[in-house]
């Protein structure tokens, strides 16, 4: 019955040790992640309530400041950022828009993924406690012209497995990232964008 009680008390000690709180397995992750693969599954909702716009793709990034973000249903569009500027391509409108990076980080779900690590200086940062099994922190940009309210993200066994951005005009969209490879080579010509041919490009 010791031996037991023992063996069940050294288990929970285990577990309580292996599941870190989301502010520990966010450090651990943005620490140890210089590339990344993967993709994702997302849901828009908007503030109406009408049905969830539903979309997915696949992601790369490099930190800092590089990734290429590829929506393939419904819709083809591509994001790159080459570490100093945001593509944005539509296919379909044959349109590119560019803004500065500086100036986007936060305002994508990639721009957030592939930054300098120092999440600290642009959002305010908390322990959101555990839910549906994951372990979550919310971020609070710091900055007051920020498109996003907060984000929250959410960790499990040191691996992002989820992330909720709430804009500015009630809308929230929700990303499941799945097949996650971490610290893969990369080829770097994934990172750089040249306009197709008769594109209308806008922006900086």
């Amino acid at each position: 019955m010791i031996r037991r009680s023992a063996v069940l008390l050294a288990l929970l000690l285990a577990s309580g040790i292996a599941r870190a709180d989301g502010l520990t397995q966010l450090k651990q992750f943005m620490d140890g992640t210089r590339t990344a693969r993967g993709s994702f599954a997302q849901q828009v909702f908007s503030k109406s309530g009408r049905k969830p716009q539903q979309a997915s793709g696949t992601f790369a990034f490099a930190r800092p400041g590089k990734f290429r973000w590829t929506y393939d249903k419904p819709y083809a569009q591509l994001l790159v950022g080459d570490g100093s500027t945001l593509w944005a391509y539509d296919q379909e409108l044959n349109q590119v828009t560019t803004k500065k990076l500086g100036q986007a980080l936060g305002s994508t779900p990639a721009a957030i993924l592939a930054g300098d690590n120092a999440l600290d200086r642009n959002f305010v940062l908390k322990d959101a406690g555990a839910a549906d099994g994951l372990e979550w922190v919310e971020a609070v940009p710091k900055a007051d012209d920020s498109s996003f309210e907060r984000i929250r993200l959410g960790f499990s066994g040191g691996q992002l497995r989820s992330m909720v951005l709430f804009d500015n005009f009630g809308q929230t969209t929700a990303l499941q990232f799945v097949q996650i490879e971490r610290n893969p080579a990369l080829d770097s010509a994934q990172f750089r964008f040249v306009p197709p041919k008769g594109a209308d490009v806008v922006g900086d």
